[in-house]
């Protein structure tokens, strides 16, 4: 069981203690600042108010460090409660804004509109025509964009066509001017198939050269 420490009555004992236990705290507060390279002080005032005091460097400037240290803890003690109302503030608005969209994307839905005035109604309906109007024109201009894509491969398509009767016009011998003919030539072939079965028939670019013969005579 730990002595019960008091204070001692007799005053020169007491002060014969004090003298002693001042030597052994100073001596194991210079040990510490030794030992552990610390910056350590230690101020004593008897009970006569005699002053005792230890500083392991400048006694100024560890208190001073005390000061500077003492007045940022208190700062940063006093700070995270108001930070921390922000933080709760902002939180509490978030949670409502987010309360808010999803309510008013259930009503968009055709869902919890029981309580909604006329005007509400109304409003709501403006804001569907306008999304609708958007989604609309969207899709228009998607369209006229496939449109003209489709239009640009068929020209790309109509050109290659071109270049390849000319390659097999060129490679049977025929001349300019037999390839007017041709070209000519094929289009009533396909003016004719087109008013006979309705439908315009597919390009045939292998020519036989009899065909092509038939077409020199011609020209």
């Amino acid at each position: 069981m730990a002595r019960e420490i008091r204070r001692i009555e007799n005053a020169a004992a007491r002060q014969v203690t004090f003298s002693k236990r001042r030597r052994g705290l100073f001596k194991k507060a210079e040990e510490l600042a030794v030992l552990c390279d610390a910056d350590v002080a230690l101020i004593v005032f008897s009970a006569t108010g005699k002053l005792s005091q230890f500083a392991s460097s400048s006694m100024n400037d560890i208190i001073d460090k005390y000061s500077t240290h003492s007045k940022n803890l208190g700062k940063s003690n006093q700070q995270p409660p108001i930070d921390l109302n922000v933080e709760q503030s902002k939180y509490s608005g978030l949670n409502e804004q987010l309360a808010e969209a999803s309510r008013g994307l259930r009503q968009m839905r055709g869902e919890e509109l029981e309580g909604l005035s006329v005007d509400e109604l109304h409003q709501m309906e403006r804001k569907l025509e306008a999304g609708l109007h958007r989604v609309l024109s969207t899709k228009d201009q998607l369209f006229m964009e496939q449109i003209n894509e489709l239009q640009q491969k068929g020209a790309q398509l109509e050109g290659e066509n071109m270049r390849l009767k000319k390659q097999v016009a060129l490679k049977v011998g025929t001349t300019p001017m037999h390839i007017h003919y041709l070209h000519k030539w094929m289009d009533r072939m396909s003016a004719t198939k087109k008013r006979e079965t309705g439908t315009v028939p597919k390009l045939e670019i292998g020519l036989t050269r009899a065909a092509i013969y038939s077409l020199k005579l011609r020209c």
